[in-house]
């Protein structure tokens, strides 16, 4: 058990600092789910062959390979229309919504929650979710690498997705998560944005590649400035800015960052500081419980997928003098107090008692809890996470895909 700890925390030296939009020396990549300057030292161990890092960067130069004569994946190539007909628009059903067994169409379509309707894979979510992590895996490749080869696929799957006339989606989620019979798009829809997260720091990662041409970074510049106000003024954006449980979390998480990307801080850090009060103070209870999770049909999945998104959002804040990692209200509602609450659950130390209907994914709650342990001088944390770690089934390559910095200065 020592050795395995002492590897976490070997780990723990890129462990998640936040985006940097400031501040970073020349060289380093402009992300925002990692720490620039961690980045540029896992590229240096990369071409350095360091071999504590040779398993991991051979994983991920493999699956990059296989992404290689990959065809560009774009939202035009659609099985069912958007309910306007223009193949340009994103569409998706709600993935908790099936037919109505009381009625002949079988609409309006009925709330299962927790249960997936296998009819979502025939909309475009899993052609967007897969675009977005071929593009992040490519660009990771290609930074570590040096190998151009990468970067080139990358910038064609970008370009195809998001810049092309003939293929390129909207600037908008009009149409996401809608419900037959009901809607044609709901906010709720705004949180399948959370795969752009990956496009952003996969365009970071690409800046020094001859592919990565003016032109396209302009493009993608436009296009995000189009959504980051889509996000502000729909009233898609609207509802999930006024969600009250992960969907709000995973908002400001989006918002926060594709503001960083286009440049607007002053807006991030308005936001951020609303967080406060607006997501902490209104979702933790005194005891750490998330009582619109824990309502849930899939409680503790949903209680670690709203601290995943606060432990994000925390991570964005710093960048900015915005400290949401320590805020806590006169009756105790913190981030870590949420943590604390679920730590024994994860640990085994409890047993949970309430709704999960699906089996609970243990490495779900690594991310949060490295960001946690990153935070905060407990070896209750790295613990965790080693146990979470003996509890999968495989390894991926989080540590470089997300290097983070172990300790607050």
């Amino acid at each position: 058990m020592k050795n395995c700890i002492a590897s976490v925390l070997f780990a723990g030296h890129i462990l998640f600092a936040g985006p940097s939009v400031r501040g970073a020396a020349s060289s380093a990549p402009r992300v925002f789910r990692s720490d620039p300057q961690a980045m540029v030292s896992e590229r240096d161990r990369a071409l350095a062959k360091d071999p504590a890092l040779e398993a991991p960067l051979k994983r991920l130069l493999k699956d990059a390979d296989k992404l290689l004569d990959a065809p560009p994946l774009a939202v035009t190539q659609k099985k069912h229309p958007s309910p306007t007909g223009d193949p340009h628009d994103y569409i998706s059903l709600a993935p908790y919504f099936w037919p109505n067994p009381n009625t002949p169409d079988g609409l309006p379509y009925v709330r299962h929650d927790g249960r997936h309707n296998p009819e979502t894979k025939e909309y475009d979510a899993p052609n967007f979710g897969a675009m977005s992590g071929r593009c992040y895996t490519l660009a990771l490749a290609y930074y570590l690498s040096g190998n151009e080869a990468y970067a080139e696929r990358a910038t064609l799957s970008l370009r195809a997705w998001f810049l092309d006339p003939a293929t390129r989606m909207y600037p908008n989620f009009d149409h996401a998560q809608l419900i037959k019979g009901v809607n044609s798009g709901r906010g709720t829809g705004v949180l399948e944005a959370d795969r752009l997260l990956d496009v952003v720091d996969a365009i970071g990662l690409l800046q020094g590649s001859k592919s990565w041409t003016v032109e396209l970074n302009d493009g993608m510049q436009a296009w995000f400035k189009e959504f980051v106000q889509w996000m502000y003024q729909s009233k898609g954006g609207q509802d999930e800015s006024a969600a009250k449980n992960n969907h709000g979390t995973w908002f400001d998480v989006q918002f926060v960052t594709y503001l960083f990307f286009v440049g607007d801080e002053s807006t991030a850090k308005h936001a951020l500081e609303e967080a406060k009060t607006k997501r902490i103070a209104s979702q933790i209870q005194p005891d750490g419980t998330l009582p619109l999770e824990l309502a849930r049909t899939n409680s503790l999945g949903y209680s670690v997928f709203d601290l995943t998104a606060f432990t994000h959002l925390a991570d964005l804040g710093r960048q900015v003098g915005v400290d949401l990692w320590t805020y806590q209200t006169s009756d105790g509602r913190s981030i870590r107090a949420a943590a604390d609450y679920l730590l024994p659950y994860l640990t085994g130390e409890k047993k949970w008692d309430r709704s999960q209907i699906s089996k609970f994914n243990e490495s779900s709650a690594i991310d949060a809890f490295r960001r946690i342990s990153a935070r905060f001088e407990d070896p209750k944390y790295t613990q965790l996470i080693v146990k979470l770690r003996e509890a999968t089934s495989s390894f991926e390559y989080d540590e470089i895909r997300t290097p983070l910095q172990a300790r607050h200065p």
